[in-house]
This record gives structure tokens, C-alpha cells and sequence, in this order.
């Protein structure tokens, strides 16, 4: 066995904090998956909250594709105790997302900058449309439940409070009409 002709040297500062360094990545990247297991494991956990809607008018069996409360006080009132109920877990506080989930402030925000009313009220009716569709049925992807359906467990009035209640908190509000 051969031996160096150099005395053996302490490890310079630099290569002594590799080690440290790559630990704390090692504990950070555990951490971090830590937080997304828990993460996911609270959102498979929601159970979802009935809403009372005592003071909106019934809108009937069949499924509707505009909001019919629209800019009604009322319904804001119970939406946003609605969306705090079911929707804020993953979609935030106020309707602000943490980043589960898409920020619900921004769902109408392609309209908002359409000079046409025409075209800015049709935006909005896709929107409501998309919005209720995918509140009733849920979302899935590749089998994994991005989002619970809550058609069955929410009323159709519940719903549309819960979409005036967003519409209320809008990041880009729509211009008024002329």
C-alpha cells in the first residue's frame, strides 16, 4: 500500500460544510414531503357542510347555467359562509388561494377586460356553466380526486351562493353597463 508524501491535512472550511449542507437539504426534502403527505391526507378528509339558504328563492329541480343571484346581498351572505364551510380548506381563506388549489378571486378575470357586453356576458354564462359543472361533479385526474363532488351533499342554491359570494370578491371586477 502506497502512502502520500503529504502529511494528512485538516478538511478545509469549504469541504467541511458539505456535509452539513447536504443534510439539510436530505432533512428539507423530507419535510417538504412530510407537508405534502399531510397536505393530501387533509383534503381526502373534508367532509362536507349542508348550507342553509333560508332567505334565497328556491330556483327548482333542473340545473341552471347562470347564476340567477348575481349581485344579490343576500346570497352573498350565504355563499361566503358556504365557502368557508367547504371551499376554503383547499381554495383559502377568502377565497385566496395558499396554491392547493386555483385561487377562485381569478375565475372570471378573462372577462372582466371584454369592452363588448355581449361577449363579456357570454364569458361569464361559460364561466357560471364550468363553475357548477365542476362544483357538482368534482375533478378527477388519473384516478387521484383533485376535488370532491358536491352534487347530492350541496343545493343547487348553495352552489349559486357560493358562486355570488365569489363574484363579490373578484380580482378584476366586471365593468358596470352601460
Amino acid at each position: 500500500m502506497r502512502r502520500p508524501s503529504h502529511p494528512a491535512r485538516p478538511p478545509s472550511p469549504r469541504r467541511a460544510r458539505r456535509p452539513a449542507a447536504a443534510a439539510a437539504v436530505r432533512i428539507g426534502s423530507f419535510l417538504l414531503t412530510l407537508g405534502a403527505c399531510v397536505v393530501v391526507a387533509a383534503h381526502g378528509n373534508v367532509t362536507p357542510q349542508a348550507v342553509d339558504t333560508t332567505g334565497l328563492a328556491p330556483v327548482g329541480q333542473d340545473w341552471l347555467n347562470v347564476n340567477p343571484y348575481s349581485g344579490n346581498p343576500k346570497a352573498v351572505e350565504i355563499g361566503s359562509s358556504g365557502f368557508n364551510q367547504n371551499c376554503a380548506r383547499c381554495h383559502g381563506l377568502e377565497a385566496i388561494s395558499g396554491g392547493i388549489a386555483p385561487d377562485l378571486r381569478r375565475l372570471d378575470n378573462d372577462c372582466a377586460g371584454m369592452k363588448d357586453k355581449a361577449a363579456r356576458d357570454g364569458c361569464v354564462k361559460d364561466n357560471d356553466d364550468y363553475m357548477i359543472t365542476t362544483v357538482r361533479h368534482g375533478r378527477t385526474r388519473n384516478g387521484a380526486v383533485y376535488m370532491p363532488p358536491f352534487e347530492g351533499v350541496l343545493s343547487q342554491e348553495a352552489m349559486w351562493a357560493i358562486k355570488t359570494y365569489l363574484e363579490s370578491r373578484r380580482e378584476k371586477p366586471l365593468p358596470e353597463a352601460p
